[in-house]
C-alpha cells in the first residue's frame, strides 16, 4: 500500500476520530504529496521519495519545535511534537546504533575501506542501504569513527 493509501485510510479514521492533531498533520501529508506530483520534475512518487518527503516534513517540525521551546511558546511546540509523532508513524523503524554500526562495518569489509579516503565510497553505500532508518549525520559519525584507526 502506498504512502497516499494509507494517508487516506488513516484521514478518514481521524475524521471519524474527531482528532484535530492527526487532522492537521494528514492533511499536510496529503498536501505535500500532491505538491510533489505537480511540481513537474517528472520525479515518481515511489517509496524512497516518499520516506525523503516524510523526513523534510519531520525536519521542519523538529525545527520549528526548538526555536518554539527557546521563545517559550510551549503551546506551539506541543502542537509541532504531536505533528512530529503522527508522521513518525509512517516511516520506518529506526536503526538502533548497534545495528547501524554492524551494518556500517560490514560495508566497510565489502569495499575493503581502511582509511578516512574510503569514506565517500562507504557512505554511498551506507545511505542507500539505510534509505530512512537512520539520519545521515549518525551514519557519518559511525563511519568516521569505524574508519579513524
Amino acid at each position: 500500500m502506498q504512502l497516499e493509501d494509507k494517508v487516506m485510510e488513516a484521514l478518514k479514521e481521524a475524521m471519524k476520530q474527531k482528532d484535530q492533531a492527526a487532522l492537521r498533520t494528514l492533511r499536510a501529508i496529503k498536501s505535500a504529496i500532491l505538491l510533489f506530483k505537480t511540481s513537474g520534475t517528472g520525479e515518481t512518487l515511489d517509496t524512497a521519495a516518499e520516506i525523503k518527503l516524510l523526513q523534510k516534513m519531520v525536519k521542519q517540525r523538529k525545527e520549528s519545535a526548538t526555536i518554539f521551546h527557546e521563545q517559550n511558546r510551549l503551546d506551539l511546540a506541543a502542537t509541532e511534537e504531536e505533528e512530529i509523532a503522527i508522521l513518525e508513524t509512517f516511516l520506518p523503524k529506526p536503526l538502533s546504533e548497534a545495528e547501524l554500526t554492524q551494518m556500517i562495518s560490514e560495508i566497510i569489509k565489502q569495499t575493503g575501506a581502511s582509511s578516512m579516503k574510503d569514506m565517500g565510497k562507504v557512505m554511498g553505500l551506507a545511505n542507500q542501504q539505510v534509505a530512512g532508518r537512520a539520519e545521515g549525520k549518525v551514519v557519518s559519525d559511525i563511519v568516521k569513527q569505524l574508519l579513524t584507526p
